[in-house]
């Protein structure tokens, strides 16, 4: 009976009456939100040095920073209390972002955000530190590879009766691969994916003075297609 007591004397304490909270620690709450702070800044540096998408966004960057902050706050609270913890869990199932990511490397680094947020808030400021260093370091890595060709659209507009032949001919020296082909009347606009060097470009020219071509657009594709 008296290890029930017990029980229930603890359960209630660090369940109902949060005796947790009358023993927080100002200066422990300064220093996680500051190396959260510090971190979601190294964050926001890493991206903004290694975007390599089509259009770098700042608003999406600076989430990153309060994205940390953040989950720092979420951790610290949920950590003081079981209560809390389950409320949080069921207070977050109901959220929905709807916001399209286009790039996978935007997803790399919102985990990133996050994960420095839950250490950081866990007290766990060595993993937090350590492991954003390491992870910066294999990110400035990969982002400087020197990748030997690109992918390019090559869209063009012809008379298919005039040139259908001599853009054949032309896209035989080429690898490539067919995105769409649209005819409007005498017209045909043809998409086709190519793989080459960003400054062998002089084709361009060649495949545009073809008697029936009106005109050629190459277009740097990062892999998102919408016909």
């Amino acid at each position: 009976m008296e290890d029930t007591l017990n029980f229930k004397d603890i359960f209630k304490k660090s369940m109902l009456e949060l005796d947790a909270f009358k023993n927080v620690s100002w200066v422990e709450i300064f220093w996680g939100l500051l190396i959260s702070f510090l971190l979601g800044m190294f964050i926001y540096f890493v991206y903004q040095r290694c975007f390599r998408g089509v259009v770098y966004s700042h608003n999406y960057n600076v989430s990153f920073v309060l994205m940390t902050l953040i989950t720092t706050l979420i951790i610290m609270t949920i950590s003081t209390n079981i209560v809390l913890s389950l409320g949080m869990v069921g207070a977050l199932s109901i959220v929905r972002f709807r916001t399209a990511v286009k790039d996978p490397l935007d997803i790399v680094y919102m985990f990133w955000a996050i994960s420095v947020g839950i250490a950081t808030g866990a007290k766990l400021y060595p993993i937090a530190i350590f492991g954003s260093l390491f992870i910066a370091l294999v990110v400035f890595l990969l982002s400087r590879r020197k990748v030997k060709t690109a992918p390019f659209l090559l869209i063009l507009h012809y008379e298919e009766a005039l040139a259908d032949e001599g853009i054949k001919t032309a896209l035989r020296k080429m690898k490539y691969t067919l995105k769409s082909k649209t005819i409007r009347k005498q017209m045909t606009e043809l998409t086709v994916e190519l793989r080459i060097n960003a400054d062998n470009t002089a084709f361009v020219q060649s495949i545009s003075e073809i008697p029936g071509v009106a005109d050629v657009a190459l277009v740097s594709y990062n892999g998102d297609y919408a016909p």
